[in-house]
């Protein structure tokens, strides 16, 4: 059931500029990273793999439809395995 009465214009004109800011702060964040393993040291292999699933991430953005947000939580979520308790010692 749809609660959200508003339209998506008025959504959009409302969130505007806090999705602009957000965006900007990962750019800047995409572009410091890339700065540094440039001019640095390349990023370490657990560090690229993280930085896979923020480009991963960011293809799922540009993927239409109203389930970004779920998809991203999976994205960035550990997968079920059926033993985590003995892993976990619980």
């Amino acid at each position: 059931m749809l609660t959200n009465s508003r339209s998506a214009t008025a959504v959009l004109d409302e969130s505007f500029l806090e999705v602009r800011a957000k965006l900007l702060e990962v750019a800047a964040d995409l572009d410091r990273i890339d700065r540094a393993a440039s001019l640095v040291a390349p990023l370490a292999e657990d560090a690229a793999a993280r930085r896979e699933l923020i480009d991963e991430a960011t293809r799922l953005l540009l993927e239409a439809g109203p389930e970004r947000a779920a998809a991203l939580q999976l994205l960035f979520s550990q997968r079920y395995e059926s033993d985590w308790r003995q892993q976990m010692s619980v």
